[in-house]
């Protein structure tokens, strides 16, 4: 790495923020990137709050140490728990996401909206703001989704088993006449194709990821850190779960093959916050 504070950081439970990080890839092809999987602890979204934040400040710390001008948290479940602390802590920008309510309140047609979600995101304060800030203009239905992210974490995108679950969460929405999808955890994009066979083309669904890269570009634009000049910026990719079945599912999610590192030791463990240590930016 080189000395100044060059790259953009992404974290996630697993593989799922590689959907934020392909549209980033997109949109910002002179960013350098570089993207953990916590592997070692997914997922996320039936872990304690706690371990959540545990984790988030971990990787933020190795971001930091690998000269990260920017991170991007490119999980709902880890925003919702951990953002505040984050930002209260760490000076450089640091990109939250959250479910799109307010667009797809705007959107709908048919005045129902439906959000498949991970337990933890649909259980946080954060989204209940969201919720009572937008939710009153529609009908706003809350799917939990266990297993879903499992799925694509073993690059199961269009097996009997994603299918299964999503006929199950999908089912109940669609008979109300829900005619608008918010994907409300990062891994769901990659099962979009097989959503839209299950829901019919006529649902809208909305992913993120294109607003995440847009509110990534305003703040280095405004901080004077966008990356600018014709060279294509790098990626690398590292796990504190086992490398050989995460670099797998990565690159089938990527379309290229892809060289994962190890998280080294230290920041692979829980306890390198204490509780104490975070009531301090509590």
């Amino acid at each position: 790495m080189s000395n100044k504070h060059d790259l953009v950081g992404f974290f996630d439970s697993g593989v799922g923020g590689l959907s934020v990080l392909r549209q980033v890839r997109a949109d910002l092809p002179h960013e350098s990137l570089l993207y953990v999987a916590d592997s070692g602890h997914a997922p996320y979204g039936n872990k304690s709050v706690e371990l959540i934040i545990q984790r988030s400040f971990a990787i933020t710390e190795f971001l930091l140490e690998q000269r990260a001008k920017a991170v991007v948290v490119a999980c709902n479940t880890a925003t919702a728990a951990a953002i505040t602390r984050l930002r209260a802590r760490f000076a450089i920008p640091i990109i939250g996401i959250e479910p799109a309510i307010k667009p797809a309140v705007a959107m709908t047609r048919s005045g129902v909206v439906g959000i498949l979600a991970t337990g933890n995101t649909v259980r946080s304060v954060k989204f209940a703001h969201l919720l009572d800030q937008h939710g009153h203009q529609a009908r706003v239905l809350v799917q939990p989704c266990p297993g879903l992210a499992d799925c694509v974490e073993q690059g199961e995108l269009n097996g009997s088993r994603p299918r299964a679950l999503l006929e199950r969460y999908l089912q109940p929405l669609l008979s109300v006449g829900v005619d608008t999808l918010v994907l409300g955890c990062t891994h769901y994009p990659f099962l979009i194709p097989l959503i839209r066979q299950l829901a019919g083309i006529e649902v809208a669904i909305l992913d993120p990821s294109p607003a995440i890269a847009r509110q990534l570009r305003r703040r280095l634009e405004s901080e004077g850190l966008l990356a600018t000049g014709d060279r294509i910026g790098s990626e690398c990719y590292f796990t504190s779960g086992a490398p050989e079945l995460t670099a797998r599912v990565m690159g089938q999610l990527l379309g290229q093959s892809v060289t994962l590192e190890s998280l080294p030791e230290r920041f692979r463990s829980v306890e390198i916050f204490s509780p104490a240590s975070l009531a301090t930016v509590a």
